[in-house]
C-alpha cells in the first residue's frame, strides 16, 4: 500500500483500539473487512499447489458434483470407427457418464493481541500477526491437498524406483522410468485423447541437491550450468519435466511420515510403502489437462473481528472459509521412491 493508504489504515487501527466499546467494535468490524482481501490473496499465493488444483467457486446451496469423462484412456478401445457399406445402418454407440461428489468442509484460523498495540497504531505488529494467520490457512490447504494426492497415488498400486541407484540417490534414470511408466499405465494408444504424461516431479530438497552433483558423465556442461544457476525451489528442463522441491518430503519429514504412517496402513499395506531399501518418496503428476485435480470452494476466505475480546483488553481477528479437494482420475498421479 502507498503512504496515504498506510496512514488511513493506521488511523482505522487506532480507532479500533478506542476505550469506547461501541466505537472500537464498529471500527474493528471495518478493519476486518479491509483485511479480507490481503488475507485471501496471501493464502492463495502462498500455497504449494498453485497450478495443480483447479479452483471453482460454487453457490453455498449447490450440490458439488463433477462428471467422469466419457472418453478416457482406459476405455479408448471401446470407441472405434467402422467400415460400412454404401447402404446400411451405422452401429450405435451409446455414451453414458457418471459423476462423483467432492465434500467441502470449513477451515479457520485466528490471531489476537493486546489492544494497546492498536491504540499505538502499531501496524507493524498487526501485519506480522496477519502473516501468522495466513500461514495457518496456507499450511492447512497445502496439507489437505498433498494428503489427497498421496492417497490417490497409493491407490494406483504402482511405485517406481531406479534399482541401480543407492538409497536416497536421485537420478536421471528415475525421471526417465517415471515418464515411461506414466505413459504406459495411462491406457489408450498414441492417438488417444488426454494421454497421461509426466509434467511435474516433486522431491525433497536433498534430492534437488543431488541434481547439482550430477557430473559430466551424466549431463552436458550447458545443462549442468543451468542447474547450478537455477533459483532454489525448481528446475524446468530435465526431459521436459518440471522438478520442484518440497520441504515436507524427505526422510522423517511431514509428508513422508504421513505416507508411511497413514496412507499405507489405510490402504491395507505394511512397511514404508516404498520400494525395499529406498528411503524417500517422490511424487509425479500430470498437470497437462485440468481434468483431475479439483478444489471446490463453497465459501471464500473472509476475515472477521472478535468483539468478545474487548473486555479482556485484547483485539482479535479470525478467518474462515469452506473448501474441498479431490483427485478425479488417479492416473494423473504416480509415486516413486529413491
Amino acid at each position: 500500500m502507498d503512504e496515504q493508504q498506510l496512514m488511513e489504515m493506521k488511523q482505522l487501527l487506532r480507532e479500533a483500539g478506542s476505550t469506547d466499546p461501541n466505537v472500537a467494535i464498529a471500527k474493528q468490524m471495518a478493519l476486518a473487512a479491509q483485511l479480507t482481501v490481503p488475507v485471501r490473496s496471501g493464502v492463495l499465493s502462498g500455497t504449494t499447489i498453485d497450478g495443480i488444483f483447479t479452483r471453482e467457486v460454487f453457490d453455498p446451496n449447490a450440490r458439488i458434483e463433477y462428471p467422469i469423462d466419457f472418453y478416457r484412456p482406459d476405455n479408448a478401445g471401446e470407441f472405434v470407427a467402422y467400415v460400412v457399406p454404401n447402404q446400411g445402418r451405422i452401429p450405435q454407440r451409446q455414451v453414458e457418464g457418471d459423476y462423483t461428489s467432492v465434500p467441502t468442509y470449513d477451515i479457520a484460523s485466528s490471531i489476537d493481541f493486546l489492544i494497546r498495540y492498536a491504540r499505538e497504531a502499531r501496524w507493524d505488529i498487526l501485519s506480522r500477526a496477519l502473516e501468522v494467520l495466513e500461514a495457518g490457512m496456507v499450511m492447512k490447504i497445502n496439507d489437505d491437498a498433498w494428503h489427497t494426492i498421496q492417497m490417490a497415488g497409493y491407490d494406483r498400486n504402482i511405485i517406481v524406483s531406479d534399482a541401480n541407484a543407492s538409497a536416497g540417490q536421485f537420478t536421471k534414470k528415475l525421471i526417465s522410468l517415471m515418464k515411461l511408466v506414466m505413459r504406459r499405465n495411462g491406457g489408450g494408444n498414441s492417438g488417444s485423447m488426454s494421454r497421461t504424461k509426466l509434467t511435474n516431479l516433486f522431491v525433497s530438497p536433498e534430492a534437488m541437491e543431488d541434481m547439482r552433483d550430477w557430473g559430466v558423465d551424466q549431463l552436458d556442461d550447458v545443462t549442468r550450468r543451468e542447474i547450478f544457476v537455477a533459483e532454489d525451489g525448481s528446475y524446468n528442463n530435465i526431459y521436459s519435466v518440471k522438478i520442484t522441491d518440497l520441504d515436507e518430503l524427505g526422510e522423517n519429514q511431514a509428508y513422508q511420515d504421513f505416507y508411511t504412517n497413514v496412507v499405507v496402513p489405510a490402504g491395507g499395506g505394511s512397511g514404508t510403502g516404498l520400494t525395499s531399501g529406498d528411503v524417500e518418496l517422490v511424487i509425479g503428476l500430470d498437470t497437462s489437462k485440468q481434468d483431475s485435480f479439483v478444489m471446490p470452494i463453497r465459501d471464500e476466505i473472509e476475515t472477521f473481528a472478535d468483539p468478545a475480546l474487548h473486555r479482556e483488553n485484547r483485539m482479535g481477528f479470525y478467518s474462515r472459509g469452506s473448501f474441498g479437494v479431490g483427485v478425479l482420475d488417479n492416473t494423473r498421479v504416480l509415486l516413486g521412491s529413491l
